[in-house]
């Protein structure tokens, strides 16, 4: 219950009651609550810029990890990138070299992406521009992992060719030098042995022993094992991929048959004189795309150094044929 005030009046010598007008009461009342909201304002600006709450406190401590997050993020991609940029070096400058491929452009592996921006949702925020940044850089990155991807595929696809094609090139003498008498004849201008006229000389002719070991000089397929070829008597042919074909004239006997698989140094026939032949030899002669080529150079599987000088000095003799 609020007290009730007097004043004293000097006229009546008595003291009276204070009467408190409505218009005054209303003024109290509408500055009490002005002062009200200026303390209230106050204390919430004060503590808004000088307290936190613990909604707050916890918003930052979540803002601060995000941050950490992002910095360990931009520092393994670094790693990442580095690693990477190891393997485009490599794969430029030693692999795409080796097997013959182009090395892939700078800019093909480095391209950003262009047209509309990827980036606009994340904008607008206070860390933006970290967030912007470490996306580009985390899909330049993807993209540039798939790059060297599809590039190591290749390199797979190339690394298997050219094993391939290393079994399949004729690569060894097609008879051992333990069974060579003499390598009669090379590959050129040649006398021939029943006109005696000089003519061009499509192989190379192994004298040996009749009976003698003839053997695969690559890996392929028996595509003819017959006698149906004029003047190379008994005579095989095998394909051996790649635009290769090796020929073995003038045979004793068949070790194999037609659409016979065959390995480099097996056994495929023998030493004989069937055909148009003055002797006992082998008449070997390789193909390359359907023509005829010098099988001196076809023998970097066998023969040493050495070897292969005696050889080729005996190939070059431009001497009498044997078939």
């Amino acid at each position: 219950m609020s007290k009730v005030k007097y004043y004293y009046d000097p006229e009546t010598l008595s003291y009276r009651k204070i009467e408190r007008k409505k218009r005054d009461t209303a003024k109290y009342v509408i500055v009490f609550l002005l002062a009200a909201a200026l303390f209230s304002f106050l204390f919430v600006f004060i503590t808004g810029h000088y307290f936190e709450s613990p909604k707050e406190k916890a918003l930052k401590r979540e803002l601060s990890n995000m941050e950490l997050q992002f910095d360990l993020l931009n520092k393994k991609m670094t790693e990442a990138e580095t690693v990477l940029a190891n393997i485009e070096d490599r794969d430029n400058n030693i692999y795409r070299v080796y097997f013959e491929a182009n090395p892939i452009p700078e800019e093909q592996r480095r391209a950003g992406f262009g047209g509309i921006n990827r980036y606009k949702n994340l904008e607008g925020y206070d860390n933006s521009s970290l967030i912007v940044e470490t996306s580009k850089r985390l899909d330049v990155l993807q993209k540039q992992i798939v790059v060297q991807s599809k590039s190591l595929d290749e390199i797979a696809i190339l690394a298997e060719e050219k094993e391939k094609l290393l079994a399949a090139i004729p690569a060894i003498q097609p008879v051992s030098n333990e069974d060579l008498t003499r390598m009669a004849s090379g590959y050129g201008m040649r006398s021939d042995p029943f006109t005696k006229a000089r003519k061009m000389h499509w192989g190379m002719d192994f004298t040996a022993p009749r009976g003698s070991a003839v053997y695969a000089s690559g890996d392929g397929v028996v595509v003819r094992a017959d006698s149906g070829s004029s003047g190379y008597g008994k005579h095989i042919r095998i394909d051996h991929g790649f635009g290769y074909v090796s020929l073995y004239a003038h045979l004793y006997k068949y070790k194999v048959k037609k659409n016979q698989k065959v390995r480099r140094g097996d056994l495929i026939g023998l030493v004989g004189s069937t055909g148009r032949s003055q002797g006992p030899h082998l008449h070997y002669e390789i193909f390359k795309d359907g023509n005829r080529i010098n099988p001196i150079n076809f023998y970097y599987g066998s023969l040493t150094a050495e070897e292969f000088n005696k050889l080729l000095q005996h190939a070059s003799l431009e001497n009498q044929s044997l078939d």
